[in-house]
């Protein structure tokens, strides 16, 4: 499967899909395989993602966490 170029709002959405699966899902590898069929990525592009989201802080991290209780 090759690469395809993704836009910055496309990368965010599936970042944040990805971080809602992996709550979701509480299992880190079927979540990257959810994800990567759902957005037809290679794995690779979805790392990049993941990596790119995190260290920018994208939505849902930078939101505030929901009161526990």
């Amino acid at each position: 499967m090759s690469a395809k170029r993704l836009t910055m709002e496309q990368r965010k959405e599936i970042f944040h899909e990805l971080v809602a699966t992996q709550d979701a899902e509480h299992n880190v590898r079927k979540s990257y395989d959810v994800i990567t069929e759902r957005y037809a990525i290679t794995p690779a592009q979805l790392r990049q993602i993941e990596d790119e989201g995190v260290d920018k802080e994208w939505p849902p991290l930078n939101e505030p966490a929901a009161a526990v209780g």
